[in-house]
């Protein structure tokens, strides 16, 4: 990751700790993909990706997690419940979407595993 990438990801955790949300690991990766960053609330996991547009006039950040990228989280997450084990009653796919100079943009449920088997 850059040093961009990395600044964009530490505003993000920084904002989801600001709204209640305690991290649990940050750029975890697997054979299966990385997840930027995992976090809770709650009962719920929730496993949120980061994504920034220097430009918004290439459209909004959460509008580059495509289809493809998408199910390369749900692969890395359902990694890292078996890895890991986590205790939740809930998992939940977020999107952090950073612009610069702008408040970061929180999609909660961004999308769901429907369809992926645990």
């Amino acid at each position: 990751m850059n040093d961009k990438g990395a600044r964009y990801e530490e505003q993000a955790a920084a904002f989801l700790e600001k709204a209640g949300f305690r991290i649990v690991d940050r750029n975890w990766a697997c054979s299966m993909g990385e997840l930027d960053i995992v976090a809770r609330k709650g009962d719920t996991l929730v496993f949120a990706e980061v994504r920034a547009r220097s430009n918004p006039g290439y459209g909004s950040p959460a509008e580059s997690v495509t289809p493809a990228k998408r199910a390369k989280i749900i692969k890395a997450a359902m990694a890292y419940i078996k890895a890991r084990r986590p205790e939740a009653e809930t998992f939940r796919f977020d999107v952090i979407g950073i612009v610069p100079g702008e408040p970061p943009e929180h999609i909660e449920d961004a999308f769901s595993a429907d369809g992926f088997g645990f």
